[in-house]
C-alpha cells in the first residue's frame, strides 16, 4: 500500500513550509498580541491561501478549489510549526458559511471580506433566559413598524457582545405561528440604539459572556438573512458550523502539540514525565483520541465535498470535540503538580495560566452550544433513529 501523497501534493507542503520558514517570525504569539497584529497575519495568511482558502475572491477569500489533502497538509504544517492558523470565531467560522449557504449575492459582498479580515466583529444572539436547550421557545419579538423591525427581548449567554460590531439574531416576527415556523433571521449593528449589554462573570473570573437587553430597537426590514419566519432552517446552518468550530480538530492537535512540550520540560522527582511510562501511556490514549477527530475531519470535509449528508458523523463532533479538550487540559492540568492548582496572577504559572483557564472555559463549553445531554439526545433521535423523549404536557 503506498501512502505517499504523490509530487502534487509533495510541491505544495514543500510550498507551505517555505511560507512558514519566510514568515512564521511573523506570527503573533502567546496573549495580549494587539488587533493590529492579529489582523496583519490573517490579511497574510488570506493573502497565501492558508485562512479563507475557498472562499471566492469576490467576497474577499483566496478563491481555491476545495482540497482535502491540500487542507491536511497546510494544518499539519502549522501545527508542526506552532503557529496559529488565523482568525476563529464567531462571524468568521458560523455566520460567513451560512451566508454562503443561504445569504444573498448583496450580503456576502457587504459582510464576508471585512468579517474574515478581522474588520468586523460578531455576536450570536440564540439563547434567552426560557431557552436555552429549546430554542425555538424564543420570546425576544420583531412587530412591524413601516420599513423596520422594532426589536424587544432579552438574550443571555451572548458571547462577546461586549466588544461586538454586529450581531446575528433570533427573533419571533410571526407570533401566530408555531414555534419553529415564526422565527426569523436579522443581522444589523451593536451600536443601534435600544441595546444594552451587561457582563456575566463566569468561573473563569472573566467576562466571556452576556446578557443583551433590546428596548425598540430598529432594524430595516431588508436585514433578514433568508426568508421571513424561516430563520429557523438559517439558525440550524449556523449550529452546524458552530458545532464544527468548536469540535475543530486543529485545535485539539495544536492543544496535544503543546502537552507533548510540557511533558518534555516538567519533572518529577527529577525525571521527565515524558521517560515516565504512566505519563507515557495516558498521553498516548489522547494522542490516539486526536488522531481519531483529526480522521474524522477528514471524513466530514469529504462528504461536504460528494455533497452529501455525513448524517450522525456531523452529529458527534461537538460533544466528541469539547470533551476531548477539556481532557487535554486536565492532563495538563495533572502535570503541573502542584502548580497546576494555582489560579490568577502568580510567578510560579506556567504558560501565563492558559492551561489552568482551558480547564475551567472547556468545562463551560461542554455545556455551551448545546449541552452534553441534548447533544446525546440528537445524536440518539436524529443520527441513530431512536424514538424521541415524551413531551410532558403543559
Amino acid at each position: 500500500m503506498d501512502l505517499a501523497y504523490g509530487p502534487r501534493y509533495e510541491a505544495f507542503r514543500a510550498e507551505v513550509r517555505a511560507f512558514i520558514a519566510a514568515h512564521g517570525a511573523d506570527a503573533p504569539k502567546g496573549g495580549g498580541q494587539t488587533l493590529d497584529a492579529l489582523r496583519g497575519w490573517q490579511s497574510l495568511l488570506i493573502e497565501h491561501g492558508y485562512a479563507a482558502r475557498t472562499i471566492p475572491k469576490d467576497y474577499g477569500g483566496y478563491g481555491a478549489e476545495p482540497d482535502i489533502l491540500e487542507s491536511r497538509i497546510i494544518a499539519e504544517a502549522f501545527i508542526a510549526a506552532g503557529l496559529p492558523m488565523g482568525m476563529a470565531n464567531q462571524g468568521i467560522s458560523m455566520l460567513v458559511p451560512t451566508l454562503l449557504e443561504m445569504g444573498t449575492d448583496a450580503q456576502r459582498r457587504e459582510w464576508i471580506a471585512p468579517t474574515i479580515r478581522g474588520e468586523i466583529f460578531w455576536c450570536q444572539g440564540y439563547s434567552e433566559p426560557g431557552s436555552g436547550s429549546d430554542l425555538a421557545s424564543l420570546a425576544t419579538r420583531a412587530t412591524e413598524d413601516g420599513d423596520d423591525f422594532l426589536i424587544n427581548g432579552q438574550k443571555i449567554w451572548t458571547s462577546s457582545a461586549q466588544f461586538a460590531d454586529m450581531i446575528f439574531c433570533l427573533v419571533r416576527t410571526e407570533a401566530d405561528k408555531p414555534q419553529h415556523h415564526g422565527i426569523s433571521y436579522l443581522i444589523f449593528s451593536m451600536k443601534t440604539p435600544g441595546i444594552e449589554v451587561r457582563p456575566l462573570v463566569t468561573m473563569t473570573g472573566q467576562t466571556e459572556f452576556n446578557e443583551v437587553f433590546f428596548t425598540d430597537v430598529r432594524v430595516p426590514r431588508t436585514q433578514i438573512v433568508g426568508a421571513r419566519g424561516q430563520g429557523w432552517q438559517v439558525a440550524n446552518a449556523t449550529l452546524k458550523h458552530e458545532r464544527g468550530m468548536l469540535g475543530d480538530p486543529n485545535q485539539a492537535g495544536t492543544r496535544f502539540k503543546a502537552l507533548v512540550d510540557l511533558c518534555r520540560e516538567e519533572t518529577v522527582g527529577g525525571e521527565r514525565l515524558m521517560d515516565s511510562p504512566v505519563w507515557r501511556d495516558r498521553l498516548a490514549r489522547l494522542q490516539a483520541r486526536v488522531l481519531a477527530m483529526e480522521f474524522h475531519g477528514l471524513r466530514l470535509l469529504t462528504a461536504r465535498l460528494k455533497g452529501e449528508n455525513p448524517g450522525i458523523a456531523g452529529l458527534v463532533v461537538k460533544l466528541m470535540g469539547c470533551e476531548l479538550n477539556h481532557q487535554l487540559a486536565a492532563f495538563a492540568i495533572d502535570a503541573l503538580g502542584e502548580l497546576g492548582v494555582l489560579y490568577g496572577a502568580s510567578p510560579h504559572l506556567r504558560n501565563n495560566g492558559n492551561w489552568q483557564r482551558n480547564y475551567m472555559f472547556d468545562l463551560g463549553l461542554i455545556i455551551g452550544g448545546g449541552t452534553a445531554q441534548i447533544q446525546k439526545n440528537i445524536i440518539a433521535e436524529r443520527g441513530l433513529g431512536l424514538p424521541r423523549e415524551p413531551r410532558l404536557a403543559s
